[in-house]
């Protein structure tokens, strides 16, 4: 398996005032392809710096990024937009829906940037990506009319219309109950199962004995980094909480 993601000596700097703030101090991994990884820290640990440094919105003060094999640090803005677009499905905390659109709308609109896909094309694809987040019956939905678990998926469906080469998934069950934050790990998990690669980022220690290895952030360092050997079941832990009842 090829690496997807790769950080070699990772800086960032940013200039505050008079001050110079080291978010990153040196940060070096790589993801290989079909890896399912969580990444972790507290406030201020640097993980937001790096989650926008994985998703091309921003580059680094020094060191190397390369994304499927693509050098991003040298790249023009246009260039990193055209390569996010490609390469990187991204899942919010706040879904980032479109309102008043539909299910389907919402799920084309990464393939509105590619001249080379079809209205009919990008249709079938967004059917397809809902079908696989099991949403088939509700593609004419709009976002005010779907709750927040049904909306994180549409999110998530939209990271895959793409076949992007990563998902990156920043706390993507923040904003959910138990039950449902458990729906869509379970999704998650079945989507490594097909072999997606997944970065989730997260605040949330329970989250990452479901994923298949861990990275822990720590003052701009990385402070362990370990493959998760005992992954749990996201769909025994479902099957297994309290059924609710309506008030």
């Amino acid at each position: 398996m090829s690496n997807v993601i790769e950080l070699q000596h990772i800086k960032r700097n940013f200039i505050v005032g008079d001050e110079t703030v080291h978010a990153l101090r040196g940060v070096s991994f790589s993801i290989r392809e079909g890896e399912f990884v969580t990444i972790m820290g507290t406030s201020g640990s640097g993980k937001s710096t790096l989650l926008n440094i994985l998703g091309c919105l921003d580059t680094p003060t020094s060191g190397e990024y390369l994304l499927d094999g693509t050098a991003v640090r040298t790249m023009s803005k246009s260039q990193r937009a055209v390569l996010r677009n490609r390469k990187i499905g991204f899942v919010f905390q706040n879904y980032n829906l479109l309102p008043k659109t539909t299910a389907v709308e919402n799920v084309e609109l990464p393939l509105m940037y590619n001249a080379s896909v079809s209205a009919a094309e990008r249709r079938r694809r967004a059917i397809e990506a809902l079908t696989a987040v099991g949403l088939a019956d509700r593609l004419e939905h709009k976002s005010n009319q779907m709750s927040g678990g049904q909306m994180q998926r549409v999110a998530i469906a939209r990271a895959l219309v793409n076949n992007p080469a990563v998902i990156l998934a920043d706390e993507a069950t923040g904003n959910l109950d138990t039950r449902t934050s458990f729906e869509i790990l379970v999704l998650f998990q079945k989507l490594h199962a097909e072999g997606r690669t997944i970065i989730f980022v997260t605040h949330n220690p329970e989250i990452a004995q479901y994923s298949s290895r861990n990275i822990v952030l720590r003052d701009g360092q990385i402070r362990d980094d370990v493959v998760n050997n005992n992954v749990l079941d996201a769909a025994k832990a479902l099957a297994e909480l309290p059924v609710q009842t309506d008030e």
